[in-house]
């Protein structure tokens, strides 16, 4: 349990008000912050490095920010996270990987810039699996990161410290990536709410090992509070040459707006993917809410003719594989063993083969583009199980598929680069926490969080901090 729960606890809108009303101190909730990720540390292991120094520094600054009556960001005196996949002026950016434990940052992520320009607090970056190539929270850099609502379990990857964080109350929001879905199943496994915005909506820069499928989004304990911050971070940016130059919706607005006659395709399956029973009842349980609300439901049990997973692979590792080539070739034993053996396979595609896939992927999005005239949103499952054993890289009963392609849900959709969400359906049997995907068209991110914040609204009651970082009762103390 976290003795500074009172403070770490609070939602990022509530905190940001109560700042304005000087009846909190971004001081005090940073400090409260960089506590909690040290004494969350031991058992999550959620943070790669934590800037103690310069959060501080930070903080007072947004105080006497605040006590002067100076106007402030959107986002002043909230203290936030960056995943290991994102630069950080001046500390390390090691990606996860100890083949990168010396790289250092020359610039600030236009994510990380913006959030800091809205007037967030940085108090560290978190872990993720190497180069974001597992869908897990473990790498032979860190080590194995695990989930808030049961240590025995992972909390989802790559974007794992992030999730784990939020989850503990460490932060109210983060940071992370999305290549193949390492915001949305990390959110999925923890019971939270993450953002992966249109590609190219959230700039990336510096450039990524997966360039054609990277997204940076928010992750936070609510579909408000991820949007609050997916304001702030969002819009063009002449560094990313993907950068979406069009306005950027409003997803704050879209928080509060009504569901009532959505057109909604609901797929359990996608057309191939294998979830659990458990997966199936929570999520159609949802789904049924949805059409409570109005929402006009269609069951679509064939979205994609085949698995795509060959598609993003090959794209995916690639990139990846190219980035690494001289450790893979020369300092394999640096990398994690299940990473390299995927990437020095993507590094012995030919060029016929790869660009096959590349003309297939077009064709892919299309298919995409012309199933969206009918529909405004697809929700599906995040993942096909409800968790997974810390230090384990997939379920045994899909141990066929590969480091990702287990997960079913996610990956088509940074493919085809629209717009999606994950937020916490409820609770399965044992306890733990699943997700729903909602995917819009292109550029319709405000459908997408319309429909995740009307989920969240009428699922059933359940206390959203984990057990065992709920705060400590006052008699427990006495």
């Amino acid at each position: 349990m976290l003795a500074h729960a009172p403070f770490t606890r609070l939602g990022a809108r509530e905190a940001r008000a109560r700042i304005a009303r000087r009846e909190v101190s971004p001081v005090e909730l940073t400090r409260a912050a960089l506590d909690a990720a040290r004494e969350t540390q031991a058992s999550l292991n959620a943070f790669f490095l934590i800037f103690e120094e310069e959060a501080m520094a930070a903080a007072r600054e947004a105080e006497a920010a605040v006590m002067r009556g100076e106007a402030t960001g959107p986002l002043h005196g909230l203290p936030f996270s960056a995943k290991d996949l994102m630069a950080v002026k001046g500390a390390p950016y090691a990606s996860g990987s100890r083949a990168m434990a010396d790289n250092i940052a020359g610039v600030d992520a236009p994510a990380v810039e913006r959030a800091r320009a809205a007037g967030a607090i940085l108090i560290g970056k978190t872990t993720t699996s190497e180069f974001g190539c597992k869908p897990v929270g473990d790498s032979p850099l860190t080590g194995i990161t695990r989930n808030p609502w049961n240590l025995d379990k992972t909390p989802g990857g790559s974007s794992a410290g992030a999730a784990a964080s939020v989850a503990a109350g460490v932060t109210p929001f983060a940071l992370g990536t999305d290549g193949g879905g390492s915001i949305r199943i990390p959110c999925a496994f923890s019971g939270l709410a993450g953002i992966k915005g249109q590609f190219g909506r959230v700039p990336v820069w510096p450039t990524s090992a997966t360039p054609t499928l990277a997204h940076v989004g928010p992750i936070a304990r609510d579909v408000a509070d991820a949007a609050m911050l997916f304001a702030a971070i969002a819009g063009y940016d002449a560094r990313d040459p993907f950068s979406v130059a069009g306005p950027v919706p409003d997803v704050e607005a879209a928080v509060d707006a009504p569901v009532a006659g959505m057109r909604i395709a609901w797929s359990p399956t996608l057309g191939y993917a294998r979830p659990d029973s458990e997966v199936l009842r929570v999520t159609r349980a949802a789904v049924e809410r949805l059409a409570g609300l109005g929402a006009v439901v269609e069951e679509v049990e064939t979205v994609f003719g085949s698995d795509p997973a060959d598609l993003w692979a090959a794209e995916f590792y690639a990139g990846v594989g190219t980035r690494l080539r001289e450790v893979v070739e020369t300092r394999r034993e640096l990398l994690d063993p299940a990473v390299a053996e995927v990437l020095q396979a993507a590094l012995s595609q030919e060029m016929r083969a790869y660009y096959e896939t590349v003309f297939r992927r077009y064709a892919l999005r299309e298919e995409m583009r012309a199933f969206f005239e009918r529909y405004d949103a697809l929700v599906s499952p995040v993942l096909p199980v409800t968790s997974l054993d810390a230090g384990l890289d997939m379920p045994a009963h899909l141990s066929e598929r590969n480091l990702l392609s287990w997960v079913f849900y996610t990956y088509p959709f940074n493919l085809t680069g629209q717009p999606a969400a994950s937020v916490c359906a409820g609770l399965d049997a044992d306890g733990m926490p699943v997700g729903l995907q909602i995917v819009g068209r292109a550029l319709g991110e405000a459908h997408v969080v319309r429909l995740a914040a009307a989920l969240e609204r009428v699922r059933p009651a359940f206390d959203p901090v984990p057990p065992a970082f709920r705060p400590v009762p006052v008699e427990v103390l006495q």
